[in-house]
């Protein structure tokens, strides 16, 4: 199949929910709907199985699934990033597998998860997995949920092992990113986004190549009118957009009291839009009626319509 990656990739790319009927079961028709609705907002790529698509949550045959419905619904026509982390070495080595058999872009790799790597051992790690590697890997840096971090110094390296060809960062840390940037200064193919939407701007600005922004689900219109912004330096438009999502980050992510209120927020919004189902993976419940009507009132202050 033909890739349409290009190096390095630029703009915004959704990291999709997963939309789910029960705890083992896709929301298929969801899931086609909130693939059109994405695209038709002018995206430039999806990336599934992230954080905000509660892979850890998920079976592997439900990933499995996830992925070769993705891949088939989106018919090539914006690139599809496949994050593969586990715990498991052979099974980030599967899912990658099925990825590429799907017609998948690239994948996405963060460190696993609940031993701590030393930074020598991260390198170890990538180093033997890209040996079996199908696709092109794009190395995810997201310290609040893996307990470890890929140092700058780590990821200057990394970019040179072959295949190897970006980083997604959800460190939230511009300082971070200029210790990155400026590594890998001359390595102007390599693709280096952002995760936490709130940032998207500043990081584009100071040379970054988007954003990976959960709140594209719903409106991704929205962020790819301040990516381009961003990108034009026209700050006339850019400080709207930014207030729009400062106020979608304040207010819908900050529905619950607990640490996924991000994700419950965003899952019971686009229920509400008619996009897609709002069941949770365990461990954690979709919002209930006082949390749900909170959230439709949040989302007709901010007549979402004119984002769609």
């Amino acid at each position: 199949m033909q890739n349409t990656l290009e190096s390095p990739l630029k703009g915004i790319i959704p990291p999709l929910v997963t939309p789910l009927l029960d705890n083992d079961t896709l929301d298929n028709d969801g899931l086609e709907r909130l693939i059109e609705h994405t695209i038709s907002g002018g995206v430039n790529g999806l990336f599934i199985l992230g954080t905000t698509g509660e892979f850890a949550s998920l079976s592997h045959k439900l990933r499995n699934e996830l992925i070769e419905r993705t891949c088939f619904l989106v018919r090539q026509r914006v690139p599809v990033l496949v994050g593969i982390t586990d715990s498991a070495f052979s099974e980030s080595v599967n899912l990658a597998k099925v990825a590429s058999d799907s017609g998948a872009d690239a994948v996405v790799l963060a460190p696993p998860y609940y031993y701590s790597s030393g930074q020598p051992e991260l390198l170890e790690y990538l180093k033997r997995i890209m040996t079996r590697m199908p696709l092109p890997l794009f190395i995810y840096n997201m310290p609040v949920h893996t307990k470890i971090i890929f140092e700058p110094e780590t990821v200057r390296i990394a970019a040179d092992f072959e295949g190897i060809i970006g980083m997604k960062d959800s460190s939230a840390n511009l300082s971070y990113f200029n210790q990155v940037r400026y590594l890998l200064r001359d390595r102007t193919d390599f693709t280096f986004m952002v995760g936490p939407e709130e940032l998207t701007a500043e990081f584009v600005l100071m040379g970054g190549h988007g954003g990976v922004n959960g709140g594209a689900n719903m409106f991704p219109k929205l962020y790819v009118d301040l990516y381009r912004a961003s990108l034009d330096r026209d700050f006339e438009k850019i400080v709207p957009l930014q207030n729009t999502i400062m106020r979608i980050s304040t207010s819908i992510y900050s529905v619950g009291h607990y640490g996924s209120s991000y994700l419950k927020g965003l899952k019971c919004a686009l229920s509400l839009m008619g996009i897609c189902n709002d069941f949770m993976a365990e461990p954690f419940r979709k919002f209930r009626e006082p949390e749900r009507l909170k959230v439709k009132n949040l989302l007709e202050e901010l007549n979402y319509p004119e984002w769609l």
